[in-house]
């Protein structure tokens, strides 16, 4: 009997002890449900804004060829190095000529033989012992004969590089004696201007939309971290690269008198002039970002109430925003973290 006793007091106790503690939690649920939270509201505005586009790419001439040879054949000599400056009009690589002087003479050698016979063919035809269409044929035969004269002569004042331009030879692709096929690049050289150097960078389709030319742009290099040069819109591409899928622009760079080279990689910050009206709000009233994912409280009915919005860009403390905020006209700043959904609110000012 007495071991029975003490069980049953024992379970006396506890439930004694889950009761009290069942209406101690249900007391400060009461109490969590009264508490009233200070907040302070502010306006959602709505203003003409545009969002800073950015992107990377590489510095190059505005000026830049590949410059091969017409035709094929040994190279003969090569008359400049890589990173030489050049000047327009300058002999830079030369073919062995042999073949294409070959093909010259030989082509001057047949004009002069169908002249000749032309000629005789015509005094026969004075003399009624040629017929008229004898010298049509011959006079049809100087005519392509001497075109494929031009041709030879062509090709053989190709067989030489000229520089096209003022510049730098940025690479040299062959050496002499190798063979150098047709059209095939033997240098790489480019303007060295200190107005010839422009950004390449890639945008998105949403982006390309927005840019015109003339934008301006704050360019940052790598080669220089403490300066900030400025650029403008110079070309916009009207198809996308089917590699990666982004459209190119170029941007013309005021290099302010320092030394610029094809390759320096480039950060770009383009503004473009055409607008969009977004609505904004202090970054201050933003809660739980994720990237451009967030949220805002406001007040209804008295109650704190979430807000999911899709955040367009930030600029000056202010984020302005895709989406989310339609029919919405404030927005709680200070006691917004401290809020949940349906808490009780107060507005102070």
């Amino acid at each position: 009997m007495k071991t029975i006793y003490k069980l049953s007091l024992y379970a006396l106790v506890a439930l004694l002890m889950v009761t009290s503690c069942g209406k101690k939690k249900a007391h400060n649920k009461t109490t969590l449900d009264d508490t009233v939270i200070p907040v302070k509201l502010v306006d959602v505005a709505l203003a003409n804004a545009t969002e800073p586009i950015k992107a990377s790419g590489l510095i190059s001439s505005l000026h830049e060829a590949r410059l091969s040879f017409k035709t094929g054949g040994i190279i003969e000599k090569i008359w400049v190095r890589e990173g030489q400056t050049i000047r327009k009009g300058q002999l830079l690589a030369s073919l062995n000529l042999t073949e294409i002087n070959a093909q010259v003479q030989q082509a001057q050698e047949n004009v002069i033989k169908i002249e000749r016979d032309l000629r005789r063919v015509s005094n026969l035809y004075r003399d009624s012992v040629a017929t008229l269409e004898q010298v049509q044929n011959l006079t049809t035969s100087l005519s392509v004969a001497k075109q494929g004269l031009q041709i030879a002569q062509y090709n053989q004042g190709y067989s030489k590089i000229y520089a096209s331009t003022n510049g730098v030879v940025v690479k040299k692709m062959m050496n002499e004696g190798e063979y150098a096929n047709v059209g095939v690049p033997i240098f790489f050289v480019n303007a060295a201007s200190a107005n010839d150097w422009v950004v390449k960078v890639g945008i998105a389709d949403k982006d390309w939309t927005r840019l015109k030319l003339g934008d301006h742009a704050s360019i940052q290099l790598d080669a220089f971290p403490d300066t900030q040069f400025q650029a403008i819109v110079t070309t916009l591409s009207q198809g996308a690269d089917q590699a990666s899928g982004l459209y190119q622009a170029e941007l013309k760079l005021n290099t302010q008198g320092k030394k610029i080279a094809t390759g320096l990689f480039a950060k770009a910050l383009i503004n473009p002039s055409i607008k969009q009206q977004l609505p904004s709000v202090p970054v201050d009233a933003i809660i739980e970002g994720n990237g451009d994912e967030a949220f805002v409280y406001t007040i209804e009915n008295g109650k704190a109430k979430r807000i999911a919005l899709v955040i367009a860009y930030i600029n000056n403390q202010r984020a302005f925003v895709q989406s989310g905020l339609t029919g919405i006209t404030q927005v709680i700043t200070d006691g917004s973290a401290y809020l949940v959904e349906g808490a009780k609110v107060k507005v102070v000012q």
